[in-house]
C-alpha cells in the first residue's frame, strides 16, 4: 500500500511573525510594493523548503496569502465591488487591501468567522458583473517552488461549493449564473495548474461537513461533474474538515481522484460511513488523523490503531496521512518556547511537531509496524506525565463544580422588571453612548509593557503608567461626552491572555502566535490544569477609574466560553467541564466588582457562536452548556447591577434564541459591515432586551461622519425601541489610532444627541 505524508495547509505568518511585519511595513509605506512582493516570495519559498526538510512527502502551496484566502479567490475571479474603483485586469495590491481594510471613501468588505474557528475571512460580494480570471496566483506559487526549489507541490484552493456558500449578493434567480461562471473559472485555474505539472490539486470544501439537503447535494454533484468535464486530466483531492462528510453515500462518488476525511473531529461519523458504504477503490483516501486545531502531542499508538481501523474499513490502496485541517490554526513550533515548564512543553506539538508526527505515522502506515521507533513510547510518557501533574488535581475547584445547582443559572428577577429597577438606579439618558472596552494601545503603551515584561521597570512604575494612561482617557471620554465610560484596558495585552495570567491552570507562550484576522495575531493561552480564581483580577484598575469620574465606569471581563474558545484547551476533560470551571472563577470576579460599587459589568462573549458544531441539528447541546456557563458567571448579582455582553460577527437571525437566553441586560453586536442585514433580521425576529448595534466599523481606519451614523441610528429605530437602544462602536478600539478614535467617537456622540433631540416631544 502506498502512503504519503502531507498537511492541508501550513501557518504562513513565519516563526517570528515575519509575515505580519512585512505586511504592516507595506501598509505604513516603509516597504515599496516591489520589496514587499520580494519579501513575500522569499517567505513562501522558505516555508515550502522547511516543510520538506521536516520529512513531509507532499508540501502544499496556495495556503499562503497577503491577507485572506477567501479574498484571494474573490480578486482572482474579479469579484471587486464598484466602490473600490477597479477597472478590470489584474487586481493591484492597493485595491486588494482596500477591500480588506477599507479606505477614506469606501467601507471594507464584510468580515466574519471561518466556520467554528477564531479565524476571520473577508466575505465575497457578488454584484452580478461578469467574472473573469484576473491572475492565477496559485500557478505563480506552484511554479516558484518548482523552478526555484525543484519541489512539485500540491496547490490548494477553497473549493467552489464552499466559496458559493460563503458569498453574499446573489439570490435564487442569479445563483445559477454565478455558479456557472465560477465553474469555468475554477476549471481554467485547475487546468493551468495541471498543464504546469501539478500532480495533485487540492480543493478545500469544509462546507461539505455542514447540513446538506437534496438541493445542496445536487448542486455539488453538478459542480464537480462540470469540473471533471472541463479539466479532465487534473487529479483533484477533495478535502473536507472540521467535521464528518455529510451525504457520504452520494458525495464519496464525486468524480475526483481523492477524498480527505477528518478522523479527529468527525471520526465517529466518518468511520460509520466507511463501515456502511465503504470507500471507492478508484480514489486516494486522505486520513486526517493529527489534530490541526489543538496543541497537544498525539498519542501515536492510539493514532496508529485508528489508522489501522480506517484502512481495514476502507481497503484503500493509496492513502495520505495528513492533518485534520490546515495547520494555520496552530503556532509554528515549540522550539521557540524557552520558558514553559518541561512537563508541559514535552506534551505539546505545534505545526512543525505535528508534521513530524505525520511522517512517523505515515512510516507506520507503509510498514505496518514501528520498527523500533522510540517516538511511540515517548509520546505516551509525555502525555502520562502531564496527566499526573498537580495542576490537574485541584480539590477546591472540583468541589465548587460539584456544588453548582440549577438556580445558579438565572437572575432572581426577569428582564422587564430588572430594566425598570436599573433605569431608576442608573438614571441614564435615552440612547446612552458607550464603547466596547478597549482604547488605542499606543506605541508608548506597548513599549512600556514590553519594558515591564523584561523587568526593566518595577511593578509599581508600570502600575503608575497604567493609572496615568487610564486617567488621561477618562478625561478624553469626558470631553467626548460619552455616557458610560470604560477604563481602557491599558494593562491588558489580549482579552483572554490577561485573565489567564491571573487564574490557575493556564500557561503562556513567547512566540506561539496564530492569525485572528488580517495581520492581527494572537497567542492563545494553553489551559492545561484546573482553573481557579485566587484574587481580584480587574478591580484595582476599574475602581481607580471610577474614582476619577461621576459617570459610570463599566467593569470589563471576558466571558467563560470566549476564554475557552480562544484558548488551546486540555483534552482530558470535556469542554463543558472546563467552561464551568472558568465560569465559577469569573463569578467570583463579578461579585468582587459589585461589592466595590461597580454598577455596570460587561462580560464579553464574542466567541460564543464560533464554538457551534457545523450542523444545526448538533447545536443544542453546545448552546445549552455554553449559555449556562455565561449565566453561571453573571447571575449572582443584584437586580440593580446591569450586565452587558458583546458579540462579534454574529448571524443574528439564526442565533437570536441563544442571545436571548443569555439574559444579559444589554448586548452589543458587531455588525457595522452588514448593518442592513441585521435590521432586516430584527424585523423578522424582534429582540426585547437592551441592545447596541455597532454604528461604525473599528477594523477600518476611516472616520464615519455624523450623517452616516445618524442614518444607521434612524434605520435602527425601526426595529429597536428607545428603552432598549444603546449607541456604540462595533468592537473594541485597541488596534486603532488615537486621533481617528476620538474623531469617530465625537461624531457618534453628536449623532446620538441629534437623535435625542429629534425624539423629544414638541
Amino acid at each position: 500500500m502506498k502512503a504519503v505524508s502531507t498537511a492541508i495547509g501550513y501557518p504562513y505568518i513565519g516563526e517570528n511573525r515575519e509575515w505580519k511585519r512585512y505586511v504592516e511595513a507595506f501598509w505604513k509605506k516603509d516597504l515599496s510594493e516591489a520589496d514587499f512582493a520580494l519579501k513575500m516570495k522569499e517567505l513562501r519559498l522558505k516555508q515550502v523548503k522547511h516543510q520538506q526538510s521536516l520529512g513531509m512527502d507532499l508540501v502544499t502551496t496556495g495556503d499562503f496569502t497577503l491577507y485572506d484566502r477567501m479574498l484571494d479567490v474573490s480578486t482572482m475571479f474579479g469579484m471587486v465591488p464598484d466602490r473600490y474603483g477597479w477597472q478590470g485586469g489584474r487586481v493591484d495590491v492597493s485595491t486588494y487591501y482596500a477591500m480588506a481594510r477599507g479606505t477614506a471613501d469606501a467601507v471594507a468588505s464584510e468580515m466574519t468567522k471561518w466556520f467554528n474557528t477564531n479565524y476571520h475571512y473577508i466575505v465575497p460580494e457578488y454584484d452580478g458583473k461578469t467574472l473573469q480570471l484576473t491572475e492565477n496566483y496559485l500557478l505563480t506559487h506552484f511554479e516558484e517552488a518548482k523552478n526555484e526549489l525543484g519541489i512539485i507541490t500540491k496547490p490548494t484552493l477553497i473549493g467552489p461549493y464552499t466559496f458559493v456558500q460563503l458569498t453574499k449578493g446573489y439570490d435564487k434567480t442569479s445563483k445559477a449564473a454565478f455558479v456557472l461562471q465560477l465553474i469555468s473559472l475554477y476549471a481554467a485555474v485547475i487546468q493551468q495548474l495541471a498543464d504546469a505539472g501539478a500532480e495533485w490539486i487540492q480543493l478545500e470544501e469544509p462546507a461539505f461537513a455542514q447540513s446538506l439537503d437534496a438541493e445542496d447535494v445536487k448542486l455539488i454533484q453538478e459542480i464537480y461533474k462540470q469540473l471533471a468535464q472541463e479539466a479532465p486530466e487534473a487529479r483533484l483531492m477533495l478535502q473536507t474538515y472540521f467535521q464528518a462528510l455529510s451525504a457520504y453515500g452520494e458525495l464519496s462518488k464525486l468524480p475526483v481522484a481523492g477524498i480527505g476525511l477528518d478522523f479527529v473531529h468527525g471520526a465517529e461519523e466518518n468511520m460509520e460511513s466507511l463501515r456502511t458504504d465503504g470507500f471507492p477503490q478508484d480514489k486516494v483516501l486522505g486520513i486526517g488523523i493529527v489534530n490541526g486545531r489543538d496543541v497537544w502531542r498525539a498519542d501515536l499508538a492510539e493514532k496508529a490503531e485508528a489508522i489501522k481501523a480506517v484502512l481495514s474499513l476502507s481497503d484503500a490502496q493509496e492513502v495520505w496521512i495528513q492533518s485534520s485541517c490546515s495547520l494555520q490554526h496552530v503556532p509554528v513550533t515549540t522550539q521557540s518556547e524557552t520558558q514553559l515548564e518541561p512537563v508541559l512543553k514535552n506534551a505539546l506539538a505545534f505545526a512543525d511537531e505535528k508534521i513530524v508526527e505525520l511522517t512517523q505515522l505515515c512510516a507506520y502506515a507503509r510498514e505496518g509496524q514501528w520498527s523500533g521507533n522510540k517516538s511511540v513510547s515517548e509520546s505516551m510518557e509525555a502525555i502520562e506525565a502531564l496527566k499526573q501533574h498537580e495542576v490537574r488535581k485541584n480539590e477546591r475547584v472540583k468541589k465548587l463544580v460539584s456544588e453548582v445547582k440549577e438556580e445558579h443559572f438565572s437572575r432572581p428577577m426577569p428582564f422587564k422588571e430588572r430594566q425598570s429597577v436599573q433605569k431608576q438606579a442608573l438614571q441614564l439618558p435615552d440612547f446612552p453612548t458607550t464603547t466596547i472596552g478597549s482604547f488605542p494601545q499606543s506605541a508608548e503603551v506597548k513599549r512600556t509593557r514590553k519594558a515591564w515584561r523584561q523587568s526593566k521597570m518595577t511593578n509599581e512604575e508600570y502600575a503608575e503608567f497604567v493609572r496615568k494612561e487610564t486617567a488621561r482617557w477618562i478625561r478624553i471620554q469626558e470631553e467626548i461626552g460619552l455616557d458610560v465610560f470604560v477604563h481602557g484596558e491599558f494593562e491588558r495585552t489580549d482579552m483572554v491572555e490577561y485573565f489567564g495570567e491571573k487564574l490557575t491552570g493556564f500557561a503562556f507562550t513567547e512566540k506561539a502566535w496564530v492569525v485572528s484576522y488580517g495581520s492581527r495575531c494572537v497567542k492563545p493561552p494553553i489551559i492545561y490544569g484546573d482553573v481557579e480564581w485566587t484574587a481580584p483580577m480587574t478591580l484595582k484598575e476599574v475602581a481607580e477609574a471610577q474614582a476619577l469620574t461621576s459617570k459610570y465606569v463599566k467593569g470589563m471581563l471576558t466571558g467563560p466560553v470566549t476564554i475557552l474558545n480562544w484558548s488551546f484547551v486540555r483534552d482530558d476533560l470535556s469542554r463543558e467541564q472546563v467552561a464551568n470551571q472558568i465560569a465559577l472563577a469569573l463569578k467570583e470576579e463579578v461579585q468582587a466588582l459589585e461589592q466595590a460599587g461597580i454598577a455596570i459589568i460587561q462580560v464579553d462573549e464574542p466567541a460564543l457562536r464560533e464554538g457551534l458544531p457545523l450542523r444545526k441539528e448538533q447545536w443544542n447541546d453546545y448552546l445549552a452548556w455554553g449559555v449556562n456557563a455565561f449565566k453561571l458567571a453573571t447571575s449572582g448579582v443584584k437586580n440593580e447591577t446591569q450586565i452587558h455582553t458583546h458579540m462579534c460577527y454574529c448571524e443574528f437571525n439564526d442565533f437570536i434564541e441563544p442571545i436571548r437566553a443569555l439574559d444579559a441586560d444589554v448586548i452589543s453586536i458587531e455588525t457595522s459591515r452588514s448593518h442592513g442585514e441585521l435590521i432586516d433580521s430584527l424585523k423578522q425576529h424582534p429582540y426585547e432586551l437592551g441592545i447596541g448595534l455597532g454604528v461604525y466599523d473599528i477594523h477600518s481606519p476611516r472616520v464615519p461622519d455624523i450623517e452616516e451614523i445618524d442614518t444607521i441610528l434612524n434605520d435602527s429605530l425601526a426595529v429597536i425601541s428607545t428603552e432598549q437602544f444603546w449607541v456604540n462602536p462595533d468592537c473594541g478600539l485597541k488596534t486603532r489610532g488615537e486621533e481617528e478614535t476620538v474623531a469617530s467617537l465625537k461624531n457618534m456622540v453628536e449623532a446620538a444627541k441629534k437623535l435625542r433631540r429629534q425624539k423629544q416631544p414638541v
